[in-house]
């Protein structure tokens, strides 16, 4: 009786009963047709230039011919007996794990100033984002000026104060200090978006545990520690994530301001990189490019694993 009656109308009437209708691979009903541009896209120009590189690792080009040859598993075996790719993975690291201290710090001390409404609060913000709207090219070129060992303003400043003399100034000399002259190009720039990040965190943040501390008569330091921190783990996540995957790409200021050196002093990863191309070791350039993709990879999945990041 139930089966009979499923099928009636409120009037009575029987109703007929819709089959599923099967949609066509190209249906605009379908999702397949909107998503294939992106997927091609995707192929083209991710998948494909993967692939591509990692077969051209097992080759070497040879001027000669004009094509590439193959040389088996030679470019990977010398890659871990380069003296100056060890070195420039050094570089990579130390640089890499100074900007992400100085940028965080400098990102939260900031973050937390503009939260606690600070007068004309909307302008600094407005000001802030302005250095990473600017080309990093044209920063490097910016504080290779500002740097000068003759003429530049910061090291005027240095001289004047004492931190710095001629002899060893922040970009010259034997290089001692050629680090972290391109280390205040990258803090500079990059500071605004961990600022921007961390202040939207912290805007987003409930307003129950901070009042409850208040009442029980927590400083803003234990506020701080004990509740902000631990609620934006996952805003701090996202923050180093992405600087962790932009500091190993750092080119632009290296190039412009030091050209990896004195004496390798500042050469990092990408910049060897695009050496070994320019003297046409593009077998070579090919393995580089993939060792530092896994090396990209292999640090945000232990960082996520370590630190038990939730998404």
């Amino acid at each position: 009786m139930m089966q009979a009656t499923e099928n009636l109308s409120p009037h009575g009437e029987n109703k007929p009963v819709r089959k599923g209708r099967r949609i066509r691979f190209w249906s605009p009903e379908g999702p397949l047709i909107w998503l294939a541009p992106a997927v091609a896209l995707l192929l083209l120009y991710s998948v494909y230039p993967l692939i591509y590189n990692i077969m051209n690792s097992f080759k070497e080009f040879d001027p000669m011919v004009r094509g590439f040859v193959p040389v088996g598993l030679e470019n990977w075996n010398f890659l871990f007996q380069d003296a100056r790719a060890l070195n420039s993975l050094r570089v990579t690291f130390t640089f890499g794990i100074a900007a992400l201290i100085v940028e965080l710090t400098l990102g939260m001390a900031i973050a937390l100033l503009l939260d606690t409404g600070v007068y004309l609060r909307g302008l600094w913000q407005t000001l802030i984002i302005m250095p990473m709207v600017i080309p990093p090219a044209v920063v490097g070129l910016m504080f290779r000026l500002l740097e000068h060992s003759d003429f530049g303003v910061i090291s005027w400043i240095l001289y004047g104060t004492g931190i710095l003399n001629r002899a060893e100034p922040l970009l010259g000399g034997t290089g001692k200090y050629a680090l972290i002259g391109v280390l205040l190009a990258e803090v500079w720039q990059w500071t605004p978006f961990c600022i921007l990040i961390l202040l939207a965190g912290l805007k987003s943040l409930p307003t129950e545990p901070l009042e409850a501390a208040e009442v029980d008569g927590a400083s803003s330091w234990q506020k701080f520690w004990l509740i902000k921190l631990p609620l934006m783990r996952n805003v701090l996540a996202i923050v180093v994530l992405f600087r962790i995957i932009d500091l190993y790409r750092l080119f632009d200021y290296i190039y412009v301001m030091t050209s990896g050196g004195p004496g390798q002093r500042t050469e990092t990863l990408s910049y060897y990189t695009y050496q070994t191309y320019v003297f046409i070791k593009w077998g070579y350039t090919a393995t580089l490019g993939v060792a530092i993709l896994v090396l990209i990879w292999l640090s945000t999945f232990l960082y996520t694993r370590f630190f038990k990041v939730e998404w």
